[in-house]
Parts: C-alpha cells; structure tokens; sequence
C-alpha cells in the first residue's frame, strides 16, 4: 500500500480535477462523493490511466459517514497522507427571501462537513504519528462576500476560519491546514450559478458571463486543473512549512 489521498466531492469539477491530479503525482486516490455515478467514472478513469483509486459514498454533512470513510479508505488503501476537503454545494438568491431549508442543508455541507473532515483526519494523522496535510476549500466568496451568496459567503469565511484555528492546534503534530480560495471556475455548479443569476440581474447567460470576466485581471475564468495545481503542490513536502494559510486562485480578482 502506498500514500493515500481523500478527496471529497470528487466526482465532477474541482474535486474531479484534483482526483485525477493527486492520482498522477503518485497517491492512492480515496474519491469520495454523495454521487455514485460520477465517483464511479473518475475511480474508473484513475484505474484504467494507471492509477490508483477507490470509490466511496457519503453525505459529509454526516460526521458518522466522514469517520467512516476515513477509517474505510485507510484500510483499503494505505496510511492516510492528505485529506481534501472539497465537497461542497450553493445556491443563488436575495439574502431575504433565501430559503431555509438550502440556508441549513449548505451550512451543513459546506462549513461542518468541513469541521468533520478536519476532525476525522487529524485524528487518523495523530493515531499515525507522522503528520499530514489537510487542504480546504474556501473561496473568492469567502474573502470578499458575494451579492446573492449569502449563505455561500458565510460558508467560506467560516472555513478560513476553521483552517486557521485548526492550523495552530494541529502543528505540534506535524500537520499542516491551508485552503484554497477559487475565483471563478468553469465547471457544472458555475454553470448553474449563472443561470441563475442571470435571470435575477435580467441578463442573457452570456452577458453575464462577460460581465463577470472583465473582473479577472487574466482575461480568463479558471479550470479546475488550476485548482489542483495548487492543492498538489500544498499536499507536497516543498509546502511543508506552509500551514494556515489561504490562497487565491482567482487570476486576479482580488488581491490581498
């Protein structure tokens, strides 16, 4: 068995993208999805490319089902080296007429399926004594709060702030906790978000979308695969003496 890696929302866009990227820098891939149709085809893509990886299915909302998985993926594949907590879910409405039962269900996936995987392998990184890396996702949302997002922006702000605190706690046993800060990213949610929001601006899809890009210094939205570059180096030894901090990928929207 070799080094493993949990990557949670793995299924489609960003978790997808840093599946495939961990699998290639050598890791045994834990891709883990609450989709079984799409955790199954990027297992099945990671296998036939000469990969290692392993499907498993679960609500991270649910602590059980985050423990379970870890204690799962450890057994079949390896000692644990990192954990990504990419999962996630948002939606897009007027801060007062959001619903609350969306308010709740992505409070519960975004920020404490979060809190659970943080949980869940730092305890498996003590047990092991040889440190790790545990990598969130938070947000362009989470630095500077979005319009229409409110619930989102809650979300990611609350996971900078997770990552900070448990990036002190855990040092002294060698594990390090950064976040990545995505701005704009063309995968199957961002295709939604649009939608939305531009019916709630009166806009035409593309309008909005060009709206949007005149923000980005780049010129360019990002691909996922500019994500798990960044999650592949922070998984790496040379970001061993990197730990709470959040990056942006973003290609320039804000600049801290």
């Amino acid at each position: 068995m070799g080094k493993l890696a949990i990557v949670t929302g793995a299924g489609q866009g960003i978790g997808e993208a840093i599946a495939y990227r961990l699998a290639k820098d050598g890791y045994a891939v834990a891709v883990a999805d609450i989709n079984r149709e799409t955790a199954d085809k990027v297992t099945a893509t990671i296998n036939k490319t000469g990969g290692q990886a392993k499907a498993y299915y679960l609500d991270v909302a649910q602590r059980n089902e985050v423990f379970d998985l870890v204690a799962k993926a450890t057994a079949d594949l390896g000692e644990l080296a990192v954990f990504v907590n990419n999962a996630g879910v948002a939606f897009i409405d007027t801060f007062v007429d959001s619903d609350p039962q969306k308010v709740e269900r992505l409070l519960d996936v975004n920020l404490k399926g979060t809190y659970w995987g943080i949980q869940a392998a730092a305890k498996r990184f003590i047990k092991q004594g040889k440190g790790g890396s545990i990598i969130n996702a938070a947000s362009l949302a989470g630095v500077e709060a979005s319009a229409l997002q409110s619930a989102y922006s809650a979300s990611k702000f609350g996971i900078r702030g997770l990552t900070q605190s448990a990036a002190k706690e855990l040092a002294q046993y060698k594990i390090t906790v950064n976040a990545y800060n995505p701005g704009v990213v063309r995968t199957p949610l961002r295709e939604s978000i649009d939608e939305t929001t531009s019916k709630i601006k009166g806009l035409t899809v593309p309008q909005q979308q060009a709206n949007v890009l005149t923000e980005i210094a780049l010129g360019r939205e990002a691909q996922a695969g500019d994500v798990a570059k960044l999650v592949s180096w922070l998984a790496s030894s040379e970001a061993e003496y990197i730990t709470g901090q959040s990056i942006m990928v973003d290609g320039g929207m804000r600049y801290l």
